[in-house]
């Protein structure tokens, strides 16, 4: 089995112990007296719609596969790939939701799901500052140095670096950058975080 499809497989296993985290209320990575904030709020609706219209999809489905009186192993394996569809996007909102952007005294993470964990020193921040976008044409994109991590199109908290930091894409290629452009709920509350911990910092 490849690097990328063993990557892919530890996204559908770190999605599924979401879900038991997100039954649990808890979350990960989020230690105490950090500041967690959260992205996942943006894409609540869409992924509602799309799961809704995916359980439509497989009665649908399978009233036809009735009506054609289609055998029976036909019937199930359709269900298994309809019941596996409703449960990736439950794991991938579920991932979102316990993983959220983590500040600390020493870093910031910045987090898609189970896909991306870019881990930023603190030391290593020039500036932060809100800045809306509302074009971004993928979730994930690499380019001039700038890492973009957008939600439903949309990212509005710019990092930018003193110098580059090297990091792993979804797939495990390495990548570097020095401007990190991402989307946050609540974007002032990761600004605030970050200004007010330097202005007290030595």
């Amino acid at each position: 089995m490849g690097k990328a499809a063993l990557r892919i497989l530890g996204f559908e296993v770190k999605g599924l112990a979401a879900v038991g985290l997100w039954l649990a209320r808890r979350r990960h990575g989020v230690p105490p007296g950090a500041t967690a904030v959260t992205y996942a709020k943006e894409q609540y609706f869409t992924m509602s719609l799309m799961m809704f219209a995916m359980v439509v999809e497989a009665v649908v489905v399978d009233l036809l596969l009735v009506a054609m009186s289609a055998p029976a192993g036909v019937r199930y394996a359709v269900l298994v790939l309809d019941v596996y569809g409703l449960l990736f996007g439950l794991a991938l909102v579920a991932a979102c939701v316990t993983r959220p952007h983590v500040v600390t005294a020493d870093e910031v993470r910045i987090r898609y799901g189970a896909y991306l964990d870019v881990r930023v020193p603190r030391h290593l921040i020039a500036s932060v500052h809100t800045s809306r976008s509302y074009h971004e044409r993928a979730m994930i994109a690499v380019a001039d140095g700038r890492l973009t991590v957008a939600v439903a199109s949309t990212a509005n908290v710019t990092i930018r670096l003193t110098e580059p930091i090297t990091f792993e894409r979804p797939l495990g290629a390495v990548a570097e950058a020095h401007t990190i452009r991402f989307f946050a709920d609540r974007p002032e509350i990761l600004v605030t975080a970050l200004r007010a911990e330097d202005a007290v910092r030595p």
